[in-house]
């Protein structure tokens, strides 16, 4: 008969696997890097996106001094899939040194595709501790079959994850056209020569030689996301002038805070077969306001406002972060950046307020957390243009808006400018479109140990309508 004391004893062992929300016990990040991120069809055009992100991986892990063994689960985002590696985690994974043991799957959702790989993780990356003893074991058994279940459930519960996020602009997938891709799949499936033959004479009319490039338009609207952009800052009178000044502090943060040492989330890269060393963004441009405001709109030629000099960029790049339960973290000798606090994801309109995700995701997560915008010391948002970030930051402000659109009796308030996005955003550092979110979490928690500041929240906008926030607390 198995005594109490080793049905205890198992106990204790198996719950190390699971969370509880009384223990309080949050996961956290380590540490998080990118590589340089650059403009597309430029320094990274011969890599495939799994290259990218398997330096991510290597330089996290080597960083870390942490054994690839160490990882147990691993979730990257991107958005354009190269079609050899669809689940480009996995694959990367293994060029790593990861074991083949290790379980990695690929999440998309546009321009927060990182930012739902991290929040995947956390699902996974969680613990409880045990605070008494049990008196009877009927009670014990009942527990120890109730934690099976969940072990089912949750399949892949681990303490150490890594989060990626990867995107490359310069080899786009361009398809032949369906009328004939369907014609070769029918010619590759034809029996008799004459039904091949048929096939051909349709897939030798020139009028089937058409070519689909990626569409940049969204699927439910047609509309451009820069097109929608201008609207919007129409919509919220943001001027030109306004625009191209922020595009043109975006630009001198990032290289200010470049000169000045504070970009430690990038790691280095050799190219393959080469000695060239990539060390920092190639996308920085500091120029002036003249200069910018020469520039004509891309979008809405006569009216509109958003220039390529107040746009983020088509880029290519990678970032990782690791993820793991406090426990762990301090297991393995590791000091964590921050607590992973709580996060919101949110959906919208998907044709008028396609970029406003902030505006509704910001003011649910300081409810859902109880605070206030003047608790929060570091704001991170991401920055697809200048017109979106302003707008969104005067929806903040907005008691008309907090009413018509969030049902709040007022609104939530002004972001100061000092703590919003200071070492820079994507419209500088550029905006890989899988691997900002990652970038937007690391600065964030860089900023925050830098200042000596508790809170950050960061914030992103996405196709689709969709929108995130999360909270940060600096590890002590």
């Amino acid at each position: 008969m198995f005594s109490q004391r080793y049905f205890v004893s198992s106990f204790v062992r198996l719950s190390r696997h699971y969370a509880s929300a009384a223990g309080q016990n949050l996961p956290v990040m380590v540490d998080g890097i990118r590589t340089p991120f650059v403009q597309s069809s430029t320094l990274y055009k011969s890599l495939l996106s799994y290259e990218l992100q398997k330096y991510a991986f290597l330089g996290l892990l080597r960083r870390l001094k942490i054994m690839p063994s160490t990882v147990q689960y691993v979730v990257s985002g991107t958005v354009i899939q190269e079609a050899r590696t669809t689940n480009v985690s996995r694959e990367a994974a293994l060029h790593a040194g990861i074991p083949n043991t290790v379980p990695a799957h690929t999440v998309t959702m546009a321009c927060i595709s990182s930012n739902q790989a991290i929040t995947s993780c956390t699902s996974v990356s969680k613990t409880i501790t045990v605070t008494s003893c049990f008196g009877s074991v009927d009670l014990l058994f009942s527990l120890l079959f109730f934690l099976s279940g969940l072990e089912s459930v949750r399949s892949g519960v681990c303490e150490v994850a890594l989060a990626g996020g990867v995107e490359s602009m310069s080899d786009v997938p361009i398809r032949l056209g369906r009328q004939l891709r369907c014609g070769m799949l029918d010619l590759s499936r034809a029996k008799s020569m004459s039904k091949r033959l048929k096939i051909l004479s349709g897939l030798l009319n020139p009028a089937n030689w058409n070519i689909e490039f990626p569409s940049v338009s969204e699927f439910s609207s047609s509309e451009t996301m820069g097109h929608s952009g201008d609207r919007l800052a129409s919509s919220f009178k943001v001027s030109r002038r306004e625009q191209d000044e922020y595009a043109l502090r975006s630009h001198t943060l990032a290289k200010k805070a470049f000169d000045e040492g504070k970009m430690v989330d990038i790691i280095p890269i050799v190219l393959p077969n080469t000695e060239k060393l990539i060390d920092h963004d190639n996308g920085i441009r500091v120029s002036t306001l003249e200069k910018l405001s020469s520039l004509k709109p891309v979008f809405r030629k006569h009216v509109g406002t958003i220039t390529a000099g107040n746009s983020s960029f088509l880029s290519d790049g990678a970032s990782a972060c690791l993820i793991t339960s406090e426990a762990k973290a301090k297991l393995l000798g590791l000091k964590p950046k921050v607590y992973l606090r709580d996060y919101v994801y949110v959906a919208q309109d998907p044709k008028d307020q396609l970029l406003l995700g902030p505006a509704y995701a910001v003011p649910k997560l300081l409810g859902k957390v109880k605070l206030k915008i003047s608790d929060i010391d570091v704001f991170e948002m991401h920055e697809a243009f200048a017109g979106q970030i302003l707008a969104n930051l005067k929806a903040l402000d907005s008691d008309l808006f907090a009413e018509k659109f969030l049902g709040k009796s007022s609104k939530v308030g002004a972001i100061p400018l000092e703590k919003l996005n200071t070492w820079g955003g994507s419209l500088s550092i550029g905006h890989p479109f899988g691997a900002t979110g990652i970038r937007l979490v690391t600065h964030a928690a860089n900023r925050l140990i830098d200042t000596g500041g508790k809170y950050a929240l960061v914030s992103a906008c996405a196709s689709g309508g969709l929108g995130h926030a999360m909270l940060l607390e600096r590890y002590p």
